[in-house]
């Protein structure tokens, strides 16, 4: 997976391109948006704020719908890559840390 942090403009030219050839950003998603809803997703996004968790099922209802429909957003609405923010990424690390405090304790 590509990191922002990383330097060089060759391995970030290589995210952007990636980045642009998964097509989510075409439909309006974030990345996100895209992570498989394992047990940990679901509770990262129950804890989301209102307005994050309202504009995320915006974005994935009208992603459905372009893609019942085959059809993509007009260019200047794709998701670019600069403004792709792991909103969900906080919050899912918290809920795996506790998970993992759970499972030692279990283990004593």
């Amino acid at each position: 997976s590509c990191y922002r942090a990383s330097t060089g403009r060759l391995l970030t030219s290589l995210c952007k391109w990636y980045y642009s050839a998964a097509g989510f950003n075409k439909i309006g998603l974030m990345r996100d948006d895209t992570l498989l809803e394992d047990e940990d997703v679901k509770e990262a996004i129950r804890r989301l704020p209102e307005k994050v968790y309202n504009d995320r099922v915006f974005r994935i209802k009208r992603a459905l719908d372009l893609s019942m429909k085959h059809q993509i957003l007009p260019k200047e609405q794709w998701t670019k890559y600069e403004e792709d923010v792991r909103y969900l990424e906080p919050y899912l690390k918290e809920v795996i840390r506790e998970r993992k405090e759970r499972e030692e304790w279990q283990k004593k």
